[in-house]
């Protein structure tokens, strides 16, 4: 069960990227879960979300730290207890977590011909630069997952992909761009950074400060 891959977008941040091929039971050898996650783990029908789930402990170990090292606050954003910031996903095939010593958040999605037919109700300043003859489903997917990244940063809640956050022109071959999320006393920009990896797009949101 190998890590997949791993980014290292700056010296206090680091991406770990599983691809989850293993059966619930091998993901499940050798790690031990807080009395929470085993809670959470027995309310799980799908055996896609508890594969997902283990996947996203041994990405927890892959960078030095066990299940008990996480907590999640009443909104339902993790945390570790040393004080570093985590953002979690997983989707389908692949899981990944972001950790760093800056607000982060990071989410993973397969390139889907769906996302065209849901586009108004995300896309909005971004039509003016993304380019429907370019990896415009993967364009579209930078975009979505740019701003769910966001969202995960943001710490109140409520905000609406579509009018609350804009990304900034990008080109797929950059792989980074700037995002901003714009509500009354919350006027901030993050760093964003995007890659391919088989058929899923994976996106990360940094605060800079």
């Amino acid at each position: 069960m190998p890590l997949f891959k791993t980014f290292t977008p700056n010296a206090d941040t680091q991406v770990y990227v599983w691809k989850i091929e293993a059966s619930f039971e091998e993901l499940s050898d050798g790690i031990e879960l807080s009395e929470r996650s085993i809670d959470r783990l027995t309310h799980m029908k799908s055996q896609m979300h508890r594969r997902g789930f283990m996947s996203v402990r041994h990405l927890l170990k892959e960078a030095g730290y066990t299940d008990h090292d996480l907590y999640y606050t009443p909104n339902g954003k993790p945390h570790l207890r040393d004080g570093k910031c985590i953002s979690i996903t997983h989707s389908y095939d692949f899981s990944a977590i972001i950790i760093s010593s800056h607000e982060v958040g990071i989410d993973i999605e397969k390139n889907r011909e769906k996302i065209k037919i849901i586009q108004h109700k995300f896309v909005n300043f971004e039509r003016g630069f993304i380019n429907p003859n370019d990896d415009y489903i993967e364009q579209l997917t930078v975009v979505w997952g740019a701003k769910e990244s966001l969202y995960k940063i943001y710490p109140h809640g409520g905000l609406t992909f579509k009018n609350d956050i804009d990304i900034e022109s990008f080109t797929m071959k950059k792989g980074s761009t700037t995002g901003t999320i714009k509500v009354s006393g919350w006027d901030r920009a993050y760093n964003i950074f995007y890659h391919q990896l088989e058929n899923f797009t994976l996106v990360y949101a940094i605060d800079p400060n």
